[in-house]
């Protein structure tokens, strides 16, 4: 990766830390992942059939992410090729497709509605807002359930949603950022342990695992060093112990990191057992020593310790821009 490349990233992320997701923009286009979305959802439509044996459904399965991949390919390289071809305006379309595909104020912005929605609404507001962020159901949740609900999905959601992206685009340019957004949707639409995407989505499950593995555990990194911007030396080393010892709990092999990172962060036992509509999943809690009660001034916290972890991947993007200047 070329240091312009780092450079046009470290703009994107400012950019996206201040302006994130315009409501002006996309509610009159279609946002990117909308489309990824669409793709995936047509392929799930023709290929995924009732009447199709498990093995079937697998190779559908395989044949169906081959496509999904192939089409964020071609379209990356495309852009890549039209953006080499026009100078200046190039590179601010780029700067503006990799914005796009970042979530740190997205991100911010919803973890801060489930505080405002607890402080404004009672727990009445604070499900409400959950909901928009969790796929548990949010009429089980306490005032607690709800507060650590949001910071455990502040946690995961720093790691898929901004320093993997982040991640393969220093690596592979926009062909890594678009790709890597493919897959991650993928992930989320068709890797569910049902009986209908059980086997249709397991090449989509492993290849986000593959995607994640290094990013997650930066993100742990990046949480610590976020805890430490904070004057906080002790909780830092707190953090950074707790991913290591308690990452492998999580049902997720990358998940666990960034929660395990922040729970040790905040002093609070993350996981454990989760409703979902229809089902409840039973788990270990993360840092289990640690407080169960958490609140508002929890959240409050999560969110300083993600600003400064946000910060810290900035830095480290500006460090390395710079070492390609040496």
């Amino acid at each position: 990766m070329s240091g312009l490349h780092l450079w046009l990233l470290l703009i994107a992320l400012v950019v996206d830390w201040y302006l994130g997701d315009p409501d002006w923009l996309w509610g009159r286009v279609p946002h990117p992942v909308v489309w990824f979305g669409r793709l995936i959802g047509w392929l799930d439509a023709q290929l995924n059939l009732d009447t199709d044996s498990d093995g079937l459904r697998y190779r559908k399965g395989a044949i169906a992410w081959a496509v999904m991949i192939a089409a964020a390919l071609a379209v990356s390289l495309l852009m890549g090729w039209v953006f080499a071809r026009i100078g200046v305006i190039g590179l601010v379309l780029e700067v503006f497709v990799v914005f796009v595909l970042i979530a740190q104020k997205s991100l911010k912005d919803h973890v801060m509605a489930v505080a405002t929605g607890l402080q404004a609404g009672g727990l009445a507001g604070g499900r409400k807002a959950v909901s928009m962020i969790v796929g548990r159901d949010p009429e089980r949740l306490d005032r607690a359930g709800v507060s650590r609900a949001a910071i455990e999905s502040l946690a995961e959601n720093f790691s898929d949603g901004i320093v993997a992206p982040v991640f393969w685009y220093a690596v592979f340019g926009l062909p890594g950022i678009v790709v890597y957004k493919m897959i991650n949707t993928a992930d989320s639409m068709i890797a569910h342990k049902t009986a209908r995407h059980l086997w249709f989505g397991r090449v989509a499950a492993i290849a986000d695992d593959l995607a994640n593995w290094l990013p997650a555990r930066l993100s742990a990194l990046l949480i610590a060093a976020g805890t430490l911007a904070l004057a906080a030396p002790g909780r830092a080393e707190t953090a950074i112990m707790t991913a290591l010892r308690d990452a492998g709990i999580h049902r997720s092999p990358n998940a666990g990191w960034p929660e395990a990172a922040m729970a040790g962060a905040l002093g609070l036992a993350l996981g454990g057992p989760r409703a979902y509509p229809g089902e409840i999943v039973q788990e270990s809690h993360i840092n289990a020593s640690g407080r169960k009660e958490a609140d508002v001034g929890d959240i409050l916290g999560a969110i300083r310790i993600y600003s400064g972890a946000c910060l810290a991947l900035w830095l480290l993007v500006l460090v390395l821009a710079l070492i390609t200047l040496v």
